[in-house]
C-alpha cells in the first residue's frame, strides 16, 4: 500500500493490474479518452494487447472549430489506419467549447499546466466516466498522460476521485513510462500524424504564438 506523501508508480501499479487480466484470461472493455491522434499512438499500440479498446474523443478545449475538427478525423483516420492487436472502436463526444470556458473562467490568465489545466483535465475526465458509465465498459482512461508536459498525479488523482463517484474503475496510468512518448513520436511518423504545436485551448495557442514570436526575435535580431 502507497504510504501518505509516497510517490506512486503508476506504472509499476499498471502493469500488476495487467498482469492479473492475463493470469485469469479475461479482455476487459476500456473506454480511452484520447487528446489527439499522435498522443493515442503508442497508448493504442500497448493497451490492446490486453483490452477491448474504444477511443471517446471529448475535448470542448480545442480552439477553434476547425483545428478540433481536423484532429478528430486524425484520429479517425489513425484508428482506420493503425495495425492494432484487437480492433479500435472509436466514440465521438460532443464539441461542447461553452463547458471549457466555464470551467476555466476566472483562470484565464493561469500559465499552461496550472489551475486551469487541472479544471479541463477534470471536465475531460468527468464527461469519459459518465460515457464508460453508460456503455457498460469496466475501465476508463485517458492518453494524457504521455505528455511530458501533463501532470500525471493530478490525471491519476482525478480519475481515482470520479471512479468512486461514478462507480467504475479508473486505470491508473502514465503512459510515458517504457518510452511511451518516444515511441509515440515514431509512430506518428510511420502514419504521418498531424502534430499540433500547442496544447489545444486558445490560452495555450497564445502561449505558442508568443513562444514562436520571442524564437524569431532571437534568431533574426533587428539590426
Amino acid at each position: 500500500m502507497t504510504q501518505p506523501g509516497q510517490k506512486r508508480n503508476y506504472q509499476k501499479e499498471l502493469d500488476r493490474l495487467i498482469e492479473g487480466l492475463r493470469e485469469e484470461g479475461r479482455v476487459p472493455k476500456l473506454l480511452l479518452h484520447s487528446c489527439c491522434a499522435p498522443c493515442s499512438s503508442y497508448v493504442l499500440e500497448y493497451l490492446s494487447q490486453y483490452f477491448d479498446v474504444t477511443v471517446y474523443y471529448y475535448n470542448p478545449n480545442i480552439f477553434p472549430e476547425t483545428e478540433y475538427e481536423a484532429r478528430v478525423k486524425e484520429q479517425e483516420r489513425l484508428i482506420r489506419e493503425m495495425e492494432t492487436e484487437r480492433p479500435v472502436r472509436f466514440l465521438a463526444g460532443s464539441y461542447e467549447p461553452e463547458e471549457f470556458f466555464s470551467a476555466a473562467r476566472g483562470h484565464e490568465k493561469d500559465p499552461e499546466g496550472g489551475e486551469r489545466c487541472c479544471r479541463c483535465y477534470e471536465l475531460r475526465l468527468d464527461r469519459a466516466a459518465r460515457a464508460a458509465v453508460s456503455g457498460d465498459f469496466d475501465y476508463f482512461t485517458t492518453t494524457l498522460s504521455i505528455s511530458p508536459l501533463k501532470n500525471a498525479r493530478w490525471l491519476n488523482d482525478i480519475g481515482c476521485r470520479l471512479a468512486g463517484q461514478y462507480g467504475i474503475p479508473y486505470l491508473v496510468s502514465d503512459f510515458k513510462k517504457k518510452n511511451g512518448y518516444k515511441r509515440s513520436v515514431e509512430l506518428s511518423a510511420l502514419y504521418g500524424l498531424y502534430r499540433q504545436d500547442y496544447c489545444g485551448c486558445v490560452y495555450s495557442r497564445a502561449e505558442a504564438i508568443e513562444r514562436q514570436k520571442e524564437r524569431a526575435s532571437q534568431e533574426h535580431p533587428k539590426p
